[in-house]
């Protein structure tokens, strides 16, 4: 079968058409995001017009650390406020308020517990393990619709019975892909940090979720792991589930990508597919530097206003050792 029958053939001919410019639209995007701004004080953690995410692909977002990947994760998911969704008028959302849709449905603003329900799940850098929970008791705990949450309900056992037995071995099902078996009645807190991570991966997938948000999936996790957690993330899109994840190994960024955006200081500055987008002007300056490959000693690099200004930095500098040397001179003179 030729690649483009294939699932990441399809997905892959549906980005060729895709402009590889920031904010570029998809052929059937299942994350839309505009205007999203997080300020910390004086400082702007993240500053997006405009992204979107193609339902069933597998998308990097990558940047050097404090790009401001973590912080825009976290907005998305409603674990934190937009600076921007502040900006009202009259008690009317202005044209720059913050916004963004999931599946077709408005989630800006919305809880996290919400978000998790809507279908759009993440994983985090430092993982979520309840380390004093059994690893299968971890994985029912990431199941929906659960009768015996209810108070009422929980009181009759024949209400919740089938359900409980029902996501039960779903959860060794998972447990079972994710080579973890073995270990369900082993509490959390024993496994070692890649065993960690794919816990936490697959108790992610008890709630079906349509897309699954990774937060480096590859920090901390041994080489044996590696290849197993690639694995994992390509089926998932296999399965029909759409997966945006945050990593700062490019190999793997390479390997598995079907479609990169990058992150600068916050604002989306390239996208594209994997073997291009590393190569743009604007991600080789993201990750080394404008001036990366020129002799910073070249006076020509100094704009006039930087020259200027570090010209009047040295005639104060000159003026305060003349003034200091003046001193040293007249305490001399005095004794």
């Amino acid at each position: 079968m030729s690649e483009p029958q294939t699932l990441t053939g399809v997905i892959r001919t549906q980005l060729d058409g895709v402009a590889e410019t920031p904010g570029s639209a998809k052929p059937d995007p299942i994350l839309v995001v505009d205007n999203i701004v997080r300020r910390f004080g004086g400082m702007t953690a993240v500053d997006v017009d405009h992204l979107e995410v193609q339902r069933g692909a597998i998308t990097a977002l990558i940047g050097p650390n404090g790009a401001g990947k973590t912080t825009f994760f976290n907005l998305i998911t409603g674990f934190d406020k937009p600076t921007s969704a502040k900006r009202l008028i009259g008690g009317v959302p202005a044209d720059k308020a913050a916004r963004w849709t999931f599946d077709g449905t408005t989630i800006a603003n919305t809880g996290a517990s919400k978000v998790a329900r809507s279908g759009m799940v993440r994983t985090f850098q430092l993982t979520k393990a309840l380390s004093r929970m059994t690893v299968i008791d971890n994985m029912l705990l990431g199941a929906r619709d659960q009768l015996g949450e209810n108070m009422a309900a929980a009181l009759v056992r024949p209400l919740w019975r089938a359900r409980e037995k029902a996501i039960t071995a779903k959860a060794e099902e998972l447990l079972d892909r994710f080579k973890l078996a073995d270990k369900k009645d082993d509490l959390a807190g024993s496994l070692s940090g890649g065993q960690k991570k794919l816990l936490e991966m697959a108790r992610a997938l008890m709630s079906d979720p349509k897309m699954i948000m990774l937060d480096e999936p590859m920090a901390g996790v041994n080489p044996a792991l590696t290849q197993s957690l690639l694995g994992h993330i390509r089926s998932l899109r296999d399965d029909g589930t759409t997966v945006l994840f945050v990593e700062h190994d490019m190999h793997m960024v390479r390997h598995i990508s079907d479609w990169v955006v990058v992150m600068a200081q916050g604002v989306i500055v390239a996208e594209g597919p994997a073997g291009d987008v590393m190569s743009q002007q604007a991600v080789v300056d993201a990750y080394l530097g404008a001036h990366h490959d020129a002799d910073l000693g070249d006076d020509a690099l100094l704009t006039e206003t930087s020259a200027v200004r570090i010209a009047e930095e040295v005639a104060q500098e000159d003026a305060l050792e003349e003034q200091r040397v003046e001193q040293a001179l007249g305490k001399e003179t005095r004794s």
